[in-house]
């Protein structure tokens, strides 16, 4: 990893610190993937957008509808939590 993707992976830590008021390090609790037959939604706001099939990690669970994830391009946002399979 060079020097400016660590900043960058850095600095995105830092946003979604601030913007969950999130404490301590960023630690992944588990890995899940998205129901294959969920429906894709964009996201928005707090939520993250969803794509069948796709890999996320779970860093919090927040409350029994909400996940706190991060996806492939380390976006940290809520995923509603009917669309990963218990």
């Amino acid at each position: 990893m060079t020097l400016k993707e660590c900043k960058k992976e850095e600095k995105a830590d830092r946003e979604f610190q601030k913007k969950f008021k999130f404490e301590g390090s960023i630690n992944v609790l588990t890995q899940m993937m998205v129901d294959p037959a969920a429906v894709e939604k964009r996201g928005g706001g707090k939520t993250l957008p969803l794509r069948r099939g796709e890999i996320l990690d779970v860093i919090q669970f927040t409350n029994k509808e909400q996940i706190l994830c991060r996806n492939s391009q380390r976006r940290c946002k809520s995923v509603g939590a009917e669309a990963l399979p218990a």
